[in-house]
């Protein structure tokens, strides 16, 4: 069953989106993933679970947590 998980993932280079990019490139059941540095967050698509994406991506060493929903209502909230 295909699902979206959200990732907040501490980013700050260049060689930290290549290295979140190279493990979900080898992620079994991954349709689709978007890395955006500036906002910290990792958005993956596919036939996944929210743990086996989480660990993978913590694999890198960066810090990983689950992005909470509120977090994006605020912002928007917030720049509206």
């Amino acid at each position: 069953m295909s699902q979206t998980v959200v990732l907040r993932v501490g980013m700050s280079c260049e060689g930290c989106v290549g290295a979140v990019n190279r493990v979900l490139g080898k992620m079994q059941g991954v349709d689709s993933y978007d890395v955006d540095i500036k906002e910290q967050k990792v958005t993956v698509k596919g036939n996944v679970t929210p743990d086996a994406v989480f660990k993978t991506v913590s694999k890198t060493g960066k810090k990983t947590e689950f992005w909470e929903e509120s977090e994006t209502k605020d912002t928007a909230t917030a720049s509206a």
